[in-house]
């Protein structure tokens, strides 16, 4: 979220390998270079996202990135789980992939159309009753 202006904004990279704390660093930095300017990065406490290659590089950034993180075993508060909701259960209902490739594009169509919907995401928001 951009502070200052109040704006959602939705970054995601999919993998498909497991993930790592290596792989976070990689996606911060691209997230870094799409907002030029302070940001909110709102985390669960996966450990990957605690790892400590994630805490050095979140702390070298500090000045640019500022964390909040959700609270522990709690996914009714995370916004995240209901953008999987809406790409499983809205976008992707009934649908049958016919392999890795195609589930990976429906997917990915499924996030980039959340991502230009702004009313969506702060519903997101509202659901997990997180105030922005």
């Amino acid at each position: 979220m951009a502070p200052r202006r109040r704006r959602l904004g939705l970054y995601w990279a999919s993998q498909r390998q497991n993930i790592r704390g290596d792989h976070i660093v990689d996606f911060l930095r691209c997230v870094r270079r799409a907002i030029r300017r302070r940001w909110v990065l709102i985390w669960d406490r996966w450990s990957v996202h605690r790892s400590k290659v994630v805490r050095q590089y979140l702390e070298r950034h500090a000045h640019q990135i500022q964390v909040e993180w959700l609270p522990a075993y709690a996914p009714d508060l995370n916004p995240t789980e209901q953008v999987w909701n809406h790409a499983k259960y809205s976008d992707l209902a009934n649908f049958i992939a016919e392999d890795c490739d195609d589930l990976h594009q429906h997917v990915d169509a499924s996030i980039t159309d959340q991502r230009r919907r702004p009313h969506l995401l702060r519903s997101f928001f509202d659901t997990a009753e997180l105030e922005l």
